[in-house]
């Protein structure tokens, strides 16, 4: 039975899926802005494309774009290699231009053909269930279902297949020069499968929303962990639940389905930035003060140290002028002398000095040297 709001998460899941498995090499790669150029610059074949073929619905609209994404690929790599720009640049002068150049050929010799640049970067994932297989009458289902559910094939296959030469070429390319691997093989038939699942996506859901799922997922991924598998299946799942949540937000707020989601995949990273219990902002300004009082209780208890039972000891661990010798503010002081006393690393005499304990000592000259090295 006809299901439009099934489909429609169906789709967005099966382009989130196909997008985030590849995003992830991308990401790691450094290379993320890539998706963002090819999503952009398709545009330019597909118009060429069109003056071949002067059919708006011919396949080879489909094959122009593709080998315009590797077009793309080959020219950013090329303006690379010569070191005299990084490689971010390169994108940034290469996709711009072929972009605009595509817009104004439109916007000349294609005004009255339907090829609209605002939903080529929006898109109207609301609209593809209505674009369907039908075969003596009978109805198979939203096209989009069947193209993204084969390039999530090719995706999938390609990856397992060449799983152990991705994940050393991304990691170590020198390393797998030395055995006998082929980065650049690997670079352009990578980069050719983001540039087909982009041409695939991005007449359902837009421009935007296949760079948030090429981007966003892996990225949250990224974050929570380290490990290669783990962060594939990671972005899989979360970009599905990203898919789910925006676009019921986007129903009941009456909004575009494809801003929502991406909206809730910036979101959502964002609360994964700054609240990752491991590696999250919160966490490291967290750590970073740890950090700094652990760090100030070892040297406060080094300083009394190697003034025990020393003839300037009563000057320089007095509890009234200790805070002159550290070049510590009073309250800052009275913390660590706090944390000293609540540890029973230091106790203060009758006379006002302040002497470290023999726990004191211990955890000081233990962690003081690995403290250092550390940090």
């Amino acid at each position: 039975m006809f299901n439009p709001q099934l489909e429609v998460l169906i789709i967005a899941i099966l382009v989130s899926t196909a997008c985030s498995i590849l995003g992830v090499f991308l990401i790691l790669r450094k290379m993320s802005m890539m998706s963002d150029a090819i999503s952009h610059t398709i545009l330019l074949g597909i118009v060429i494309a069109f003056f071949i073929t002067h059919d708006i619905t011919s396949p080879f609209l489909i094959i122009g774009a593709a080998i315009m994404g590797t077009i793309t690929v080959h020219f950013i790599e090329m303006i690379h290699k010569t070191k005299l720009v990084s490689s971010d640049s390169a994108i940034g002068l290469i996709f711009p231009l072929f972009f605009s150049i595509a817009v104004i050929l439109i916007s000349f010799y294609a005004g009255d053909i339907h090829l609209d640049t605002d939903s080529v970067l929006l898109g109207e994932i609301a609209f593809a269930p209505f674009n369907r297989v039908v075969i003596n009458n009978i109805d198979f289902g939203p096209k989009a279902i069947y193209i993204m559910g084969t390039i999530l094939i090719l995706n999938l296959l390609y990856i397992i297949i060449f799983y152990k030469e991705l994940k050393l070429t991304t990691f170590d390319s020198n390393l797998a020069k030395a055995f006998g691997f082929y980065p650049v093989f690997l670079q352009y038939s990578l980069m050719s499968l983001v540039s087909l699942t982009v041409v695939g996506a991005f007449d359902s859901v837009g421009a935007i929303l296949v760079v948030a799922f090429m981007v966003g997922p892996p990225a949250c991924a990224y974050l929570l962990t380290k490990n290669l598998k783990k962060m594939i299946v990671l972005s899989i799942i979360i970009g599905a639940i990203d898919c789910i949540i925006g676009y019921y937000i986007a129903i009941y707020y009456d909004v575009a389905i494809a801003g929502s989601i991406a909206s809730f995949i910036g979101f959502n990273f964002i609360i994964v930035f700054l609240f990752n219990p491991k590696r999250g902002y919160v966490y490291i300004l967290k750590d970073r003060k740890n950090k700094k009082y652990d760090y100030a209780v070892i040297s406060f208890l080094m300083h009394l140290i190697n003034h025990k039972d020393s003839d300037i000891e009563k000057e320089e661990s007095s509890i009234n002028t200790i805070s002159k010798h550290l070049q510590w503010d009073e309250e800052f002081l009275n913390e660590i002398i706090s944390i000293g006393k609540i540890k029973n690393f230091i106790i203060i005499t009758k006379k006002g000095i302040i002497r470290p304990t023999t726990k004191g000592e211990n955890y000081a000259i233990k962690n003081y040297y690995d403290f250092i090295s550390e940090n």
